[in-house]
């Protein structure tokens, strides 16, 4: 299935559209469980549960973890990505129970713009003048969305300020990663240190979960891990530039989610602020792959949870 060396480029390219697709189907359904399971437990346990159950889908990891033999510096950045992951994952489930679908999907495009400017100043990337007003339109979209001034921002939406900047942070750590070990240990080891990282923080606000929640937790981590997955696929079968434009669509059906299933109004602010991010966020992916740069800039998706 995970195969496409025998595929002509236009067969892969639409390959890589459909694994995509199929992508941010599955990462909109993980945003409608968590706004179905609502705020009856508290986030940290949320995102606790979602990741110690989800552990069972990684057992295949276990052996690369352990025959990789990891130095004291990669246990270190390891355990910082998961310290920040930890955080951003508690922080978007907290948004989910407080802003619309639509809002929380709209705000997490910021990450791969907080990973622009986090690689130009921690890593030593130079940014052009084009990318520095890519940014700042990026910054406005969200400004468009937020409206200080014009209505009250809630708490929802401070956290998901923050949980981009956290998993923008926690990708430029798996960035370095990436070059030294394996992309299952880095994924397993993800899986490992913010589960951990959680387990205090879920401790403190415990509320027994209902057989029937557990079950939820359990589709939940089954939908995000195949998300993971079929994105594997997707940027296997076809180039970035190809794939990423594929997952905006989420914005669209984020949008519909919550207007048809939770009774969200559609907030044409929300669409026009994540329109003017997404043109962003494309236009700085389309500027590497035409200077033949490694695109630093992820997929949206790549910063789920």
């Amino acid at each position: 299935m995970g195969s496409f060396g025998g595929m002509s480029s236009e067969n892969r390219a639409l390959a890589g559209v459909l694994w995509m697709l199929v992508t941010g189907l599955l990462f909109v359904a993980v945003t409608a469980i968590v706004k179905h399971i609502g705020p009856g437990i508290p986030a940290p346990e949320a995102a606790f549960l979602r990741y110690a159950l989800g552990l069972v889908f990684l057992v295949p990891m276990v052996r690369p973890i352990l025959t990789a033999r990891l130095t004291g510096r990669q246990l270190m950045l390891f355990s910082l990505r998961g310290v920040v992951h930890t955080l951003a994952v508690m922080l978007w489930f907290f948004s989910m129970t407080r802003i619309s679908i639509a809002e929380v999907t709209a705000m997490n495009y910021l990450s791969p713009i907080y990973v622009t400017l986090g690689a130009a100043f921690f890593l030593g990337e130079k940014i052009a003048l084009r990318r520095i007003l890519a940014v700042a339109a990026a910054l406005a979209g969200a400004l468009i969305i937020l409206r200080p001034g014009f209505r009250e921002i809630s708490p929802g939406h401070i956290a998901m300020l923050a949980t981009a900047v956290f998993f923008a942070a926690g990708y430029l750590v798996a960035k370095q990663m990436a070059d030294e070990v394996s992309p299952s240990v880095v994924v397993g080891m993800l899986s490992i240190t913010v589960t951990i990282g959680l387990a205090p923080f879920a401790w403190a606000v415990w509320v027994p979960p209902t057989m029937t929640q557990v079950l939820w937790f359990l589709l939940l981590a089954a939908v995000a891990t195949l998300g993971h997955l079929t994105m594997t696929f997707a940027f296997r079968a076809a180039p970035i530039t190809v794939t990423q434009p594929v997952t905006f669509l989420q914005l669209f059906w984020a949008t519909l989610l919550g207007y048809f299933v939770f009774g969200e109004r559609v907030d044409i602010w929300v669409v026009v602020g994540g329109g003017v991010i997404i043109a962003s966020v494309s236009f700085i992916t389309w500027r590497e792959a035409v200077r033949h740069r490694e695109v630093l800039t992820p997929p949206h998706v790549a910063t789920k949870v």
